[in-house]
């Protein structure tokens, strides 16, 4: 299966909030905008000199089935950056898609920032999000309780 990122766009971020808004994927991703509008205003802010979120989509053999992303860029604070992804297309889930669609956005995303720490958070039951997060050599750093969940911060060091 060839896997690649690309450009994210104010249809793909409609399409992503629509299909990222199951109940199924909100258990276990957090969705910080409550609206299209918010997601749509989220995505143009991206766009802007200088800001501290970059985003790309997820295509697997040229289906778009998912987003990956980091936020809160900032060079002089650890860590550098947030990692956050989804694959909304179900019948993609468990074939290796975040995994690989992690590597090449980490790959990405550290020279262009110039990135040495990322930081991810991940329900600790949510083991197929543990299991990309591990491939991609983050270690977990914390484990805590959250509004009720079981939680873990991993973190991934470019420098090691």
């Amino acid at each position: 299966m060839k896997i690649t990122l690309r450009e994210r766009t104010a249809e793909t971020t409609a399409i992503y909030f629509r299909k990222a808004s199951t109940p199924q994927i909100r258990r276990t991703l957090p969705q910080k905008a409550k609206t299209l509008a918010e997601a749509l205003e989220d995505y143009e802010a991206t766009l802007l000199p200088g800001a501290a979120s970059y985003g790309r989509t997820i295509w697997a053999d040229g289906i778009y089935v998912g987003d990956i992303w980091c936020y809160g860029i900032q060079s002089d604070s650890v860590p550098n950056a947030m990692i956050s992804y989804c694959i909304f297309e179900s019948d993609h889930w468990k074939k290796g898609i975040a995994t690989e669609a992690t590597r090449l956005f980490l790959l990405e995303i550290i020279p262009k920032y110039d990135l040495h720490t990322i930081g991810a958070f991940t329900y600790a039951d949510n083991l197929p999000s543990v299991k990309v997060l591990e491939k991609n050599h983050f270690t977990m750093v914390e484990a805590f309780v959250e509004d009720g969940v079981s939680s873990e911060y991993y973190e991934f060091n470019s420098s090691l």
